[in-house]
């Protein structure tokens, strides 16, 4: 019996082995048939770009080397960096005559959608034309589209203009009947990442600070579509107020669109702007195939010098990390090998970040204190630069922040998971010994007592007052200064160059151009960073796993919506909280 099942046990891993081999086989053909030249669009005269959003999420899509299997090597091509560089070559592409935009829909977050809302206009400056239609409008859809110079929607369709708000869910009440408990130890007074942990309901202080940021966030959003749509902020303010623009008859009448009609006559008007007759098909290209079309355009450049951009996107959490998750050994990677080569005159640290694990952050910090010796060091903000985020930010040369960025949150705290009341619900009791008074250390079974709170309590000031005089050398402010304008509290762009937390208002390509001045060259082409390894071990952990939890992740999304699931990865990352944290509590999202 035995050797019958020795037999099928050695059948079954044969055939495990040949089913992957398989894929990673069809794996390798898709690579490499997508490097052929057959997948690159071309171009006709003549055309419109299509500004398809709905695969932009990150700043920066990355670049995998496979170290065993060089074939497998890619480079996505899918940011928001790619697009802007896109829209910034399709100026001058004589092909190009317009960019329209069709029920697109982003998910971009604040700084993101400025920042390729500025593009557009600078597209338009160039004499071609922006159109945009959709079947219904959100309101951060609405933002980007506004720019257009003929704004359509559908005549059945709505219109989502009312004013930004924020929520924050708290957990005191789900851990008391789970019986599931988070220690906490805090510094800073508007430090609220922990306050779900400790309360139901949102303190004075937290309700201050969202609410100047809310408000900061909405100035910037409502004067870029005064400016689009020639109407005052004033109005503006009206009309989100009493929900003045919500069906197509509204908005049409309040100005914030030009044309009520169907995506057929929206056509037709592409059609008379690009002078095609009314019975022909006009040229298009989607936008991540012009972006493709153009891709080896810096390699091919003549340029003698680069500027390297390294992108800091996601939730600092160490380890290797990876396009979403930003870990110490990329990043260490990525300025090492910027240090290394010789053609790059300048560094350019995006930083897309809320903040997370405090070491991590340190350790990035140590590595642009060490790079700044040796080339200059400028950092551009996106979304978010807190807590951690602006940690890793505030040694460099100089900080470009965006008007809506979230920055600051300078405060740590400490998470720590307790077990007791759930153990002694369900008859589960330990026992401990030791040789030593603080051998054992903290126990999940045991209540946190006096004793190990206040060890783990000075290592969070100990971190805290680490952070502050980090930020006051940086900054060249004293260490109380810093203090007054820490505690954990948040800013926007504009309040933090006023307050010396950044140097000024600037895009991505603004820090760039700086980058390159400090770096004493005008002749340069940018290269980007992180390369993020793998191997086909990882590849076939990857292939085994996929195909369930895709499915199941997919399958949640569909059952819950997508703003439902994204509360659910909340809860996800909050649960996972370990150790001491430099990171933001919230997000802001237009929705």
């Amino acid at each position: 019996m035995q050797f019958f099942k020795n037999v099928l046990a050695t059948i079954v891993g044969l055939f495990l082995f040949c089913f992957l081999f398989f894929i990673i086989i069809v794996f390798v053909g898709v690579i490499a048939g997508g490097s052929g030249k057959e997948d690159v669009v071309t171009v006709e005269d003549n055309s419109v770009i299509e500004l398809d959003l709905s695969e932009v999420t990150e700043d920066y899509s990355g670049k995998f080397i496979f170290t065993d299997f060089e074939m497998l090597n890619s480079e996505p091509h899918k940011g928001l960096s790619d697009v802007l560089k896109a829209i910034e070559t399709a100026k001058k592409d004589d092909k190009i005559k317009g960019i329209t935009i069709t029920n697109s829909t982003s998910l971009l977050g604040i700084a993101q959608s400025k920042a390729l809302r500025d593009k557009l206009e600078e597209f338009k400056k160039s004499g071609k034309f922006v159109m945009a239609y959709s079947d219904s409008y959100s309101q951060r859809d609405y933002y980007i589209n506004s720019v257009a110079d003929t704004l359509y929607l559908n005549p059945v369709g709505d219109l989502d203009f009312k004013g930004l708000s924020l929520e924050v869910m708290f957990y005191k009440e789900l851990q008391e009947k789970t019986g599931i408990t988070m220690e906490v130890i805090r510094h800073g007074k508007y430090k609220s990442a922990v306050e779900p942990f400790l309360a139901n309901e949102m303190s004075p202080a937290n309700r201050e600070q969202l609410t100047v940021l809310l408000n900061a966030e909405w100035d910037t959003f409502v004067t870029d579509i005064s400016k689009s749509r020639k109407i005052s902020t004033d109005s503006l303010n009206s009309i989100a107020n009493r929900l003045g623009a919500r069906n197509a008859e509204l908005a049409k009448q309040t100005g914030l669109i030009d044309k009520i009609g169907y995506k057929d006559q929206y056509i037709s008007g592409i059609k008379k702007a690009l002078k095609v007759k009314k019975d022909e098909e006009y040229n298009t290209v989607e936008i991540l195939d012009y972006v493709k079309a153009h891709a080896l355009d810096d390699l091919l450049a003549d340029a003698k010098d680069e500027v390297a951009v390294i992108y800091a996107q996601g939730e600092i959490a160490g380890g290797d990390g990876d396009v979403d998750v930003i870990g110490e050994k990329a990043i260490t990677d990525a300025f090492h090998a910027a240090l290394d080569n010789e053609s790059v005159k300048a560094i350019v640290l995006r930083v897309n970040s809320p903040g997370g694990s405090a070491l991590t952050s340190e350790l990035i910090w140590r590595q642009v204190e060490l790079a700044k010796k040796q080339k200059p060091v400028i950092v551009s903000m996106g979304n978010y630069a807190a807590s951690g985020g602006y940690y890793i930010s505030c040694g460099a040369n100089r900080i470009f922040t965006e008007p809506g960025t979230i920055t600051g949150s300078i405060g740590v705290f400490g998470v720590l998971p307790n077990f007791t009341k759930l153990s002694n619900n369900i008859g589960v009791h330990t026992e401990t010994v030791s040789t030593h008074d603080n051998a054992a250390g903290y126990s999940v079974f045991t209540p946190l007592d006096d004793k190990t709170r206040e060890v783990l309590t000075k290592g969070v000031e100990d971190i805290y007052t680490t952070f502050v005089n980090r930020v006051a050398t940086g900054r060249k402010m004293t260490p109380e200064a810093v203090d007054a304008i820490a505690q954990g509290r948040v800013w926007v762009g504009t309040d933090a160059v006023k307050l010396g937390l950044a140097d000024e208002i600037g895009s991505l390509d603004d820090a760039v151009k700086y980058a390159a001045k400090m770096g004493k060259t005008d002749d340069y082409s940018v290269k980007n960073y992180p390369e993020y390894e793998r191997s086909i071990e990882d590849l076939i952990n990857r292939l085994a796993g996929f195909p369930v939890v895709s499915a199941k992740e997919d399958m949640i999304r569909e059952e819950v919506g997508e703003e439902n699931y994204q509360v659910i990865q909340r809860i996800r990352r909050v649960t996972k909280l370990r150790g001491t944290q430099a990171v933001m509590p919230f997000e802001i999202t237009i929705q």
